[in-house]
């Protein structure tokens, strides 16, 4: 099957979608105009999110190009095993719902440099503001849009830079109608997100099937279990060659906890989405996104591996290089490719949805962050509201103009896109998750110990990614080490964020214990048991996805 670019049905289909989502921005806009004046509604959609909308713009959010081009790619690479990003996302999200969601809600937390300038001190903040906004611009802002706009000329052939464009301002477009516009915008993009990405699978195991032979999307389950079954193992054994992404059991009980508790719970960009919200409104909504990342890998992972099958028996060779050199990150524009006409409309419908919806969010949390935390506290004490919401709205402009200017220069294809993201916010995760765990359960911990274990967590994660070069020693009880694409001996990126985790959890202990003034510390947020509470339908929900959870990890063992 070749491919045959974009065909009329195809734009039709691309038209109708964003018709529908630049519509109802349009009119959920003007319904809100009249207060869009007030920055808490601007940034927040204060009270105004139901639990449906909350839990489809966390998803809308979270997948994005680095989901339907990386990850697909890392399925096509890793196989099932990269699905466990998503499925340890689903408890992770249970967790964030028990307990951070009540401790935000009851300290009216709305941003977390807030969080830190309450519990910890006005310097601790506004260092990790300015990390925050570096992150969100110059790695995920960028990676999104670069991988997005890879894959839109993949499949369109229209210039890489204007791809890139015309998604920052359809993403500005969006973003300037403040989060209650994302938000109900982000509902529309899930519904597309989701169909079109099913669609993709759908079509990706029809192709298996019509090559190895029967029919219908079982035959092509089941031929890429026989056909590829080194693919279809959650936990990778150490002689396996892609173990240093995935190091064994570090995915169930090491830095994969980190990396999602520290972005589903202490990220402006996600938590952003239940902050304005009540307590039963905010668990719902996340709940709702729980329940939508178990079905994620259908539609992110399986296309990667019934591409890895496809090629492997020697399907789009050619297509699959790039410079000459296989290019794993290329799985998914092929396969959109390949998809008859108005499905393919469709995916790339889902593709660019997925994409502008999450630049609209992260565009969304840099503005309220610059605006809020760093603004209106240090640059403009007094500023009218009306002034905050246009500050917000110019920082999403420049935002977007940075992030075009910036992306062609990441070399983001060089490692892949959903490994740089998680590589590159994988240096100061640890650090952060730590203020952020010890703040919440341990009153005694001071804003010095906090600002030890940031910059320190930060250097600590450098200096330890070569130790086994510098020191020559490769392998002990504490780590083991594999080669890099430069030689270079390193520890895997997961193992060695749970490390740094440690050592600046004991650096924050050993330092406030220290401190005498740590026993009268003022700065501890309130907290009772009763915050806890769950619903019944809530424990329900909770049990069905950790009955799922369970089965899927010991099926794939």
């Amino acid at each position: 099957m070749q491919s045959q670019g974009l065909q009329l049905l195809d734009y039709l289909v691309f038209l109708f979608y964003f018709i529908v989502v630049s519509g109802y921005g349009y009119w959920i806009y003007k319904q809100r105009q009249s207060k869009i004046s007030n920055s808490n509604d601007f940034f927040l959609a204060e009270g105004s999110l139901t639990w449906w909308a909350i839990g489809a713009s966390l998803i809308a959010s979270n997948i994005s190009a680095e989901q339907f081009i990386g990850t697909s790619g890392d399925g096509f690479r890793l196989g099932l095993a990269i699905a466990t990003y998503e499925w340890m996302a689903a408890a992770t999200l249970l967790i964030v719902a028990i307990f951070f969601m009540p401790i935000y809600l009851k300290n009216k937390i709305f941003t977390m440099p807030q969080f830190l300038t309450q519990r910890y001190s006005p310097t601790v903040s506004l260092i990790m503001a300015v990390f925050w906004l570096m992150l969100y611009i110059t790695v995920n802002l960028t990676s999104i849009l670069y991988l997005g706009a890879l894959a839109v000329t993949t499949i369109s052939g229209v210039d890489f830079t204007v791809c890139m464009i015309g998604m920052s301002v359809f993403a500005i477009f969006i973003t300037l109608g403040g989060m209650k516009v994302i938000g109900y915008t982000d509902v529309i993009q899930v519904v597309f997100l989701v169909l079109g990405g099913l669609a993709t699978s759908y079509l990706a195991l029809n192709m298996v099937t019509d090559r190895f032979g029967g029919s219908g999307v079982v035959d092509g389950v089941n031929h890429l279990l026989t056909k590829a079954p080194e693919h279809f193992h959650m936990i990778l054994q150490k002689g396996n060659p892609n173990y240093p992404s995935l190091p064994g059991l570090a995915v169930l009980v090491g830095g994969m906890w980190i990396i999602n508790l520290n972005y589903w719970g202490c990220n402006q960009y996600i938590t952003q989405r239940a902050l304005g919200a009540d307590l039963k409104t905010a668990r719902n909504g996340i709940l709702f996104a729980a329940f939508l990342k178990l079905m994620m890998p259908i539609i992110v992972v399986l296309p990667g591996i019934a591409a890895y099958l496809l090629y492997k028996d020697g399907m789009f060779q050619t297509e699959m290089l790039k410079d000459g050199v296989l290019n794993k990150d290329n799985a998914y524009p092929v396969l959109l490719n390949l998809l008859p006409t108005g499905l393919k409309g469709l995916s790339f419908a889902a593709l660019t949805a997925a994409v502008v919806a999450s630049m609209a969010g992260k565009a969304n949390s840099i503005s309220t962050i610059f605006t809020l935390d760093i603004y209106k506290k240090y640059i403009n004490p007094n500023a009218s509201e009306k002034k905050l919401v246009n500050v917000g709205r110019f920082a999403v402009v420049g935002a977007m103009v940075t992030s075009v200017i910036v992306a062609p220069m990441m070399g983001i294809d060089k490692k892949g896109g959903f490994e740089f993201i998680q590589e590159y916010t994988g240096y100061v995760s640890p650090g952060i998750f730590a203020l952020f765990t010890l703040g919440f359960f341990w009153k005694r911990a001071t804003s010095k110990a906090a600002l030890v274990a940031l910059l320190g967590g930060v250097t600590f994660s450098i200096m330890t990614k070569y130790i086994p070069t510098w020191t020559g020693v490769t392998e002990c009880m504490f780590y083991s080490s594999f080669p890099d694409e430069t030689g270079r001996m390193m520890i895997p990126f997961m193992d060695r964020m749970a490390w740094v985790f440690i050592f600046c959890v004991t650096c924050m202990v050993v330092i406030s214990l220290a401190d005498p003034e740590s026993k009268n510390n003022p700065k501890g947020l309130e907290i009772d048991a009763s915050m806890f509470k769950m619903s019944p339908s809530f424990i329900v929900g909770s049990v069905v996805i950790c009955t799922v959870l369970t089965f899927l990890y010991t099926y794939f063992w």
